[in-house]
Formats: C-alpha cells, structure tokens, sequence
C-alpha cells in the first residue's frame, strides 16, 4: 500500500497547479531538430525553455543488430542471450548522459520558482510543464558531494527518470523518452559486434570510460572520455542508464528469430534495467550487451516512511540519457512511456497482501 499511497500523493501535488489546455504543448524553436526522414535527421541542441540548461543530441539510423552476446565473450551473462536479430527505427539520442544542469530545473521546480521571483521567463509550453509531477525535496545532497555543474545527476528512481522525460517533453513540446534497451544496446555498439564498442580488448576501457579502476571511487563529467562510433559519450561506465524494461532474464528467448523495436514493459516495482556499467564497476560489467537488474537494496537507507518513490540512497552509480524518435506516437499514447502501470502494481500489492509477504 506504501506506493499506492505515495502514487494519491503525485495526484495530490499535479492538483496544486490548473489543468493544462487540451492536446500537447507547441515545439520550442531548435534549429535542426526537425525531419521528415531519417536522411534529413542532424544533430541538433536543444535548449530548455525557461532554464539556462541544453543539451545536445545526435541522430541515429534505423537498422538491424544481434542484441546480446555471443556464448564465447568473456564474462557474458546468463541474461545475454539467446542473441536475436532486432530492426530499430531511427532516433535522436543525447550526445551525453542527463546532467545536473538539466535535472535540477525539474527535480527542484527550478523554473516554477524563478517565475513566482519574477526572475524568469515565462514560455507557452509553462501550463503543461506545470501540471507534472516534481519529486519531493531530498533528504540528503544527491550528488553525495561528488559534484554538481557538468556531472550527469544520479540516484532518481527509474519512475523518477520517466516522470522527468514527461516534463522534458511537456517543456519542449517534442517527445523524449527513456530508451529501450535495444534502442541503447544498438547506440551503444554503434555497428560493432565486439564487446566493447571500441574493440575486445578491455585494456583500451581507461580511454572511453570511468569505471572502477580509473574512476576514484566517483562519477567524472559526462564527456570527457572517447566517444563511440555514432559520437556517444560514456555510453561504457561512469554512471550505469536506466531505460524502459523491466529486467526479465528469459525476454530474448521470447521474441524469436527476429523483432522489431521489442521492450519489455515493466509490470512490477523491481527489477529494471540499468545498461552500461558505472563507474564502481569492473569492465565486464560495461560490455555493451551486459545487462543489469534494479532492486530493494538500492534503496535500503532511505529514512523516510514511506520510502521514496523519486530518490535511491544506494544507487549513486545510477543516471540515465533520453531519446527522442524520429517518428512518435500520437499524444494519446504518450502517458505509457511516462507513468508506471498502476493496475498491474497494484494486483501485485494486492497478491503480496494476500499471502502475507
């Protein structure tokens, strides 16, 4: 019952401010951040409307790939396989990994309160963007003193990361999303089929990526080790990327010989997926087709009642980057790549309940 109290409790809050009108808000101007198809796709930046943060984000082509790893890689997981032949539809993915810089606005209502000082200004995309829920203030610094400006954010909820992509897109008038893990095994390998995507070879890693033997025990900047092939930054290590599904160990086996776009839609609180390794861990953990599950301990000493639905005290190795696709779902569908499945948790309590756990 504790998330479905805290889930009245987001209801609550998006009360405080007036419905937003009907439909979705207007795009923000971003030169290039329009397409009519994936030939014309650029880079493009995109600048927050009423913050002083941007991002940058890279096109990436529609293809096909063999998501997971093959029986012979070192270290390959139980989880890896069997690998299967995946078609991905293009989209923009960002250059770097969600920065404090960009999160803050969200997480501390940072717009909502340079507006009520007089101090900001107002845009059209405001109704909407105000109607989202924020997370409640935080208990402790999140970035555990390890940083804040250019450091990617960490430590929120894989709900948290979602409900920060509705306010980016309610912000932007431009639909962002979590990636699938496909969508982010595919940018990650950038057209590889190695472990890593700069080789085999994990002794090049300290080039590409923070991870536990160059990192001093913390998170660094996003950007500034080696790219991938497709211009992607610490897609291996520095902070592990939440995206879209739950973590199901027998998902591949599930979709054949070949998928188009699959994602394993989370029904349960726990586990989801993490990809890419962070910095506390060792190389094999940030092999591109290594895959990583989500659970209670990462949030075992957080010391409000209820436990937070925003915030892990234990998961500081944790952020996530956002994608956008080339071509998006209508308006009407965009609440399941935002909201958690409430009536699938709630029969999950409700059977927990029951039996007593």
């Amino acid at each position: 019952m504790v998330l479905l109290l805290a889930l009245a409790l987001l209801h609550q809050d998006a009360k405080k401010f007036p419905d937003p009108p009907h439909g979705s808000p207007p795009p923000a101007p971003a030169e290039n951040a329009e397409a009519g198809s994936a030939a014309e796709m650029r880079p493009y930046r995109e600048a927050i409307p009423g913050t002083d943060a941007a991002f940058d984000l890279v096109p990436i082509p529609g293809g096909t790939f063999r998501m997971g790893s093959p029986e012979p890689e070192p270290g390959r997981g139980s989880d890896e396989g069997p690998q299967v032949e995946v078609e991905v539809a293009p989209f923009w993915m960002a250059r770097c990994e969600t920065s404090w810089d960009e999160y803050h606005p969200f997480m501390l209502s940072l717009d909502r309160k340079a507006r009520a000082e007089g101090k900001g200004t107002p845009v059209p995309q405001d109704p909407w963007a105000d109607a989202v829920s924020r997370p409640t203030p935080p208990y402790v610094p999140m970035d555990f003193e390890m940083g804040v400006h250019g450091f990617p954010a960490i430590s929120m909820t894989q709900f948290a990361a979602r409900h920060y992509t509705k306010w980016l897109t309610m912000k932007t008038g431009r639909f962002y999303r979590l990636p699938s893990e496909a969508e982010w095994e595919y940018a990650c390998r950038a057209g590889t089929t190695t472990a890593y995507s700069f080789g085999d070879d994990p002794k090049a890693l300290g080039e590409y990526a923070w991870y536990y033997d160059n990192s001093d025990d913390a998170y660094h900047p996003v950007g500034t080790k080696k790219p991938n092939p497709f211009g992607l930054f610490d897609m291996h290590g520095n902070v592990a990327e939440w995206v879209l599904d739950a973590h199901d160990k027998g998902f591949y086996a599930t979709l054949g010989a070949r998928a188009v776009d699959p994602v394993r839609w989370p029904s349960e609180p726990y586990p989801h997926v993490v990809r890419g390794g962070s910095f506390d861990d060792d190389p094999v953990k940030l092999r591109s087709a290594a895959r990583r599950g989500s659970h209670k301990g990462w949030k075992i000493q957080d010391p409000q009642i209820p436990k937070s639905i925003w915030y892990l005290t234990d998961a500081r190795f944790v952020g996530f980057r956002v994608v956008r696709p080339l071509h998006p779902p209508p308006p009407e569908e965009w609440a399941r790549y935002f909201e958690p499945d409430v009536e699938s948790i709630r029969e999950v309590l409700e059977k927990q309940r029951q039996g007593g756990r």
